[in-house]
């Protein structure tokens, strides 16, 4: 694992570090779900980490672990949603200023959370080139540390977090599967699990509208995002230079799922367990509710990330 970005030392220092900030989050159940999918299920709720999803693990140890010449200069970052209500939050909590780079197309619920922690926002065109290059500018101008949304090894370890807890919350897990989208959270999750278990298998589950991970893992090599188009617009990222090559030698496989198979997990979520997760986080209870997945054997106990709760209230998909 030391050939990576990260590795499982980084991710327990990590853990140390975010402790006094992020929250231990729980590990809830449902037999009724456990019926639909053939296996007992352990959702790790990760819509309860403070900002609303684990990419506050991340934010939190990038920005704790700045020295302090580098925090006073501030932080800056592009990103349509929870890594920017992330990172905003974690700035406010070192004290630093934040600089986010959002497309004009994004949530205006979302741009106000970032505002109301502080962060200051600036609008883009709602393209990958537009926001690195306003991302980049801000970060010459003001001088501020550059934070990426998923491809950085303290975004990793601090994402690894969460599967770290999980399997110290549950026994005898077999397999994890979480959502992808840029890779941060499954390249934390891969290096902490197989680190901490060889025998474990991890997942990753994607929208059909988004698959460059699948694309990439059947080729062999990383193929990038294009025109994707899914509900879960936390998943739009493509795989990055850091998080590729741990999705390629340790994710056994992706499952793609459609947005209506997300909408009707997602319903289902809230209807039998109470718990609001978005799209983003329905992709995995959908994929573990698949076809394909039921096919697999040897999967008794599986871990599933439930990655957020930042759904719109007045934009459901039903």
């Amino acid at each position: 694992m030391t050939a990576y970005a990260a590795d499982l030392h980084s991710v327990r220092e990590a853990a140390s570090r975010i402790a006094p900030y992020a929250h231990r989050t729980p590990v809830m159940t449902c037999a009724t779900i456990d019926e639909l999918a053939g296996r007992r299920l352990f959702f790790k709720c990760e819509l309860f980490q403070k900002a609303g999803s684990f990419k506050f693990r991340g934010a939190c140890n990038a920005v704790m672990k700045l020295p302090d010449e580098q925090a006073k200069r501030g932080v800056v970052t592009h990103s349509s949603g929870n890594h920017a209500q992330a990172l905003a939050l974690a700035a406010k909590l070192r004290g630093c200023q934040v600089h986010i780079v959002m497309p004009r197309t994004a949530s205006p619920i979302k741009r106000q959370s970032v505002e109301g922690y502080g962060g200051k926002t600036y609008l883009c065109e709602p393209t990958l080139a537009a926001r690195e290059s306003m991302a980049a500018e801000l970060a010459e101008q003001t001088g501020a540390v550059m934070i990426p949304p998923y491809d950085h090894p303290d975004i990793i370890a601090g994402q690894g977090t969460a599967a770290l807890e999980l399997l110290g919350q549950v026994d005898n897990l077999d397999a994890i599967i979480a959502p992808i989208g840029g890779g941060g959270l499954i390249s934390g999750t891969c290096i902490t699990g197989k680190a901490t278990n060889p025998n474990i298998r991890v997942f990753g589950a994607e929208p059909a509208g988004a698959d460059d991970a699948a694309r990439s893992l059947a080729a062999g090599r990383l193929i990038p995002q294009s025109n994707p188009n899914t509900i879960c617009d936390g998943l739009l990222a493509g795989l990055g230079e850091l998080t590729w090559p741990i999705v390629r030698d340790h994710v056994q496989r992706i499952i793609t799922v459609d947005d209506e198979q997300i909408i009707a997990a997602m319903r289902l979520i809230w209807k039998r367990m109470k718990l609001i997760i978005e799209p983003s986080a329905a992709v995995a209870v959908a994929a573990v509710l698949s076809d394909e997945f039921k096919s697999l054997a040897g999967l008794e106990h599986v871990g599933i990330v439930l990655s957020g709760g930042n759904a719109d209230l007045d934009h459901l998909p039903w």
